[in-house]
């Protein structure tokens, strides 16, 4: 079955009952086992992401505090960056003729 099949059968509920009525008890049954570990281990991924992130923003918050508390802002930790030049470097001549002089013969 096709991740767009799955996503038609999620969306509308005539389309479940459908493909539902093509499956015995026992096959809809373990289907809604299966299903219902999916949605456990997609539900703890979520919480497991929602913890780092807490975790993330926790130690931001020190992290700032700390630099409060030395009174120093982020421009004081960020060196300034070279200014990058534009465009490509020009090219170099190998003392060869030219694409124009070769032209011209």
């Amino acid at each position: 079955m096709s991740n767009e099949s799955l996503e038609r059968i999620a969306r509308n509920k005539n389309v479940a009952r459908a493909a539902a009525r093509q499956l015995s008890m026992e096959q809809l049954h373990k289907l809604s086992e299966v299903v219902a570990e999916v949605i456990e281990q997609k539900e703890d991924e979520e919480r497991q992401r929602q913890q780092v992130e807490a975790e993330k923003e926790q130690k931001l918050a020190e992290i700032r505090a700390a630099m409060n508390d030395a009174g120093l802002s982020v421009d004081d930790l960020v060196s300034e960056q070279p200014r990058r030049r534009r465009g490509r470097p020009p090219k170099e001549h190998d003392g060869g003729e030219s694409h124009r002089s070769r032209d011209n013969k």
